[in-house]
């Protein structure tokens, strides 16, 4: 089993900045990828970022492309979400998730979620 634990959201005005976190814990070392999903209220669910264990390559949804940043932190199984110029539409629960499987990178088949960390962004 893995637990992902999300931190570092908030309220911020329009054009203002956030970084969230996300740890991982217990079978770490079966996890190949880590991404980042959210959900506002009323909408679906969509994909924000990901990456391979490595880091060596970043993938993001086309609504923060150039705005939002995924990174592994120094701890091997932790990454992060930079959000700059953030927009009220950005306002949703940001969940972190991880799977064994790279190719789930891009899916929403993750096996593992943390619970989520709201992000409210005004106007």
């Amino acid at each position: 089993q893995v637990q992902l634990k999300e931190s570092g959201g908030g309220l911020v005005q329009s054009g203002g900045s956030l970084r969230l976190s996300c740890e991982a814990s217990g079978r770490t070392d079966n996890i190949h990828a880590m991404g980042w999903f959210r959900r506002a209220p009323g909408k679906e669910r969509e994909f924000v970022a990901a990456l391979p264990r490595n880091g060596d390559s970043t993938y993001y949804g086309n609504s923060v492309k150039g705005r939002f940043t995924i990174s592994r932190d120094t701890a091997e199984y932790s990454v992060s979400l930079e959000m700059d110029r953030l927009k009220p539409d950005d306002t949703a629960i940001y969940y972190c998730a991880a799977d064994s499987d790279i190719s789930t990178m891009f899916s929403f088949s993750y096996t593992y979620w943390g619970q989520g960390t709201q992000v409210t962004v005004s106007s």
